[in-house]
């Protein structure tokens, strides 16, 4: 199983915002941190704000920084919202299809994926890694 690489940049961004959070963000810089193009993260960070874990602010001060606190996004949370058609297999034009039990417990494995997940918070992330916040932490006013 693999996820997206908009889930990976949604992560990203999301991690450089729980690293900074006492201002507005503008994407250039997040981009800039990851040696990305920043038409990357647009999409990403639209969606982002859009569902709600992000704020955008317009003007020259502005930016993205998040909607809610650290200890309240957790990744499996993310990664429902980054991948809605999330699925292990593709059944769809198999013959076997309608006689195979195979999906019924790769559902449950993936499932069982996500849930692993929900037990971690972008906090988690943040706190847990060395280096991480030292990294992605910007001086920039």
């Amino acid at each position: 199983m693999r996820l997206t690489r908009y889930t990976d940049f949604s992560f990203r961004v999301l991690f450089y915002l729980a690293v900074n959070q006492n201002r507005a963000v503008p994407i250039s810089e997040i981009a800039e941190a990851y040696d990305v193009s920043q038409n990357h993260f647009v999409k990403v960070v639209h969606h982002l704000v859009k569902t709600g874990y992000l704020l955008s602010v317009r003007g020259r001060h502005g930016g993205v920084s998040l909607a809610r606190p650290v200890t309240e996004i957790s990744l499996g949370e993310v990664v429902r919202c980054t991948e809605p058609e999330l699925r292990i297999l593709d059944c769809m034009g198999c013959v076997i299809a309608e006689f195979c039990t195979l999906p019924h417990p790769m559902q449950e494995a993936l499932n069982a994926f996500v849930e692993v997940l929900d037990k971690y918070t972008l906090d988690d992330i943040i706190k847990d890694s060395r280096g991480l916040e030292g990294f992605l932490y910007s001086q920039v006013s």
